[in-house]
């Protein structure tokens, strides 16, 4: 997500996540259904399927989009540069007749009309920007932190958090999140893996084990930061996608075991 000089100063965290995967929780794997060619320019940070597209937030300052995507030539429909000089794009959800966007840093996020995605307003909080996706009640917002964040979805405050944790230790480094059949799936940021969440306690359930999806490292223009992220579902067909920063394609993909 960040940029490279975080790794640093995050190793410590990103190593929790790795070991609490190899504990008792158990791991699935993946079958790739289908493929699909995404933007190579894009620095995914947001992902989310509604009526037959992709939409898709991307990241960095001066290339920060909100975008509408057709899934199968992965044209990009409409677009709509992050206002304001200075942002870092993060996250993306609809909610209603909206799209919302966070901010990696700026402590601000944008509310735009998700028909037009003409900017419509903005709203302030605390911390930084990650991740955003809705239950169908709240929307659930990470910060990097191992809490995630419960908004109302009208006022866009805070009114609820979750502590995730994994074999009984805090996981940090939740990133990109999607709803997914009453769990919350979360990027776990510098690894291949995604979380799947309890909302209620805040246990990881699953690990979801995305071992060579994608580009080589050494393929892609920035191998330390193009990094997998993204995750998509189409609840009416049971479809889940997943891509990453840079990515030339997104992935289709089924879910196979578990292991332990």
């Amino acid at each position: 997500m960040k940029r490279l000089a975080m790794v640093i100063a995050l190793l410590g965290t990103s190593l929790v996540g790795a070991t609490a995967a190899a504990g008792n929780v158990p791991v699935y794997g993946y079958t790739v259904t289908h493929t699909w060619p995404h933007d190579t320019h894009a620095y995914t940070e947001g992902l989310f399927y509604l009526d037959g597209y992709l939409y898709e937030g991307t990241g960095n300052v001066g290339q920060s989009f909100v975008r509408k995507v057709d899934l199968q030539s992965g044209k990009v429909l409409q677009q709509q540069a992050t206002p304001g000089p200075g942002f870092f794009g993060e996250g993306i959800v609809a909610w209603k007749d909206r799209l919302i966007e966070l901010t990696w840093r700026g402590q601000q996020g944008f509310v735009f009309d998700l028909a037009t995605l003409k900017p419509l307003a903005r709203f302030s909080y605390p911390g930084e920007g990650w991740g955003l996706t809705s239950d169908g009640t709240h929307l659930l917002m990470s910060d990097g932190t191992p809490t995630l964040r419960r908004l109302d979805p009208e006022t866009l405050q805070q009114v609820g958090s979750i502590d995730v944790t994994a074999d009984g230790d805090p996981l940090a480094n939740l990133n990109e999140l999607e709803w997914v059949n009453g769990q919350i799936y979360a990027n776990v940021w510098l690894t291949q893996r995604i979380a799947r969440i309890d909302p209620a306690s805040g246990k990881v359930v699953g690990w979801i084990d995305l071992s060579g999806l994608g580009p080589r490292p050494e393929d892609t223009p920035d191998p330390g930061n193009d990094v997998l992220n993204g995750i998509a579902y189409d609840a009416a067909d049971d479809r889940l996608f997943v891509t990453g920063k840079r990515w030339p394609h997104v992935y289709e993909i089924r879910l196979t075991g578990p292991r332990h």
